[in-house]
């Protein structure tokens, strides 16, 4: 069983995607944690964001690991924990850069699907459920208002004790909503199969009550 789990930066994906694969007993796959985890060592070798190969080489000398634990998902490269240096403002700002080389997306699908392939899964990320795995059983596109996105990651960046300004969060989250949505390779937007769940206004819990309901819906078409 795949469940896979689009929508824009601050949705609430990978914390409500996180919920719903321990709810359900499945591995739970965080694809922008790889973005990141590439962007971080490309940003830390001093490599150009525009330099499609280069970034391409770096990652194919990556060894990266994604390690679920009972504290949540732990990202190792060559055996470097990343988890918390991945997160900064530093590396939000150019990862959509990093994303959207066709050549890092196609290595990073492969690592995708690999990982997919032996287990039920709950993956996400932006493109998922259109090109990742369109196969899915079960697609969500989640989204939120631009404000209640901005409130969300501004909290987040507060309990890792980095300072954050709400009105440029907004601006940087309207700016990769764009990237996203226009680049040539696997864009951000809803699969035609796909579930769309507004969740400006909504908790957690209610959120993935919500999947899971749909889950156990698919579940009971399909026996």
């Amino acid at each position: 069983m795949k469940i896979a789990i689009d929508g824009p930066a601050g949705a609430g994906k990978s914390t409500v995607a996180r919920r719903v694969a321990e709810q359900l007993g499945m591995l739970y796959i965080d694809t922008g944690a790889m973005y990141r985890a590439l962007t971080y060592i490309a940003l830390r070798a001093s490599c150009p964001m525009t330099d499609e190969a280069a970034l391409r080489a770096l990652l194919d000398q990556m060894k990266l690991v994604l390690d679920v634990t009972a504290d949540g998902q732990r990202v190792y490269v060559n055996e470097e924990d990343v988890t918390d240096p991945i997160r900064t403002p530093d590396v939000t700002g150019h990862v959509s850069t990093v994303a959207a080389h066709p050549a890092v997306r196609e290595k990073m699908t492969e690592l995708q699907r690999e990982m997919a392939r032996a287990r039920s899964v709950v993956m996400d990320g932006r493109d998922i459920g259109t090109h990742v795995l369109p196969d899915a059983e079960l697609k969500i596109f989640l989204t939120a208002s631009i404000e209640e996105r901005a409130e969300r990651r501004l909290r987040e960046l507060e309990q890792r004790g980095i300072a954050a300004d709400r009105g440029q969060l907004m601006a940087d989250i309207a700016e990769r909503d764009r990237k996203d949505s226009e680049r040539e390779t696997a864009p951000l937007k809803q699969a035609e199969d796909a579930q769309l769940l507004d969740t400006t206004g909504l908790g957690i819990d209610r959120v993935v009550e919500r999947i899971v309901a749909l889950y156990e819906e698919q579940v009971g078409e399909r026996a």
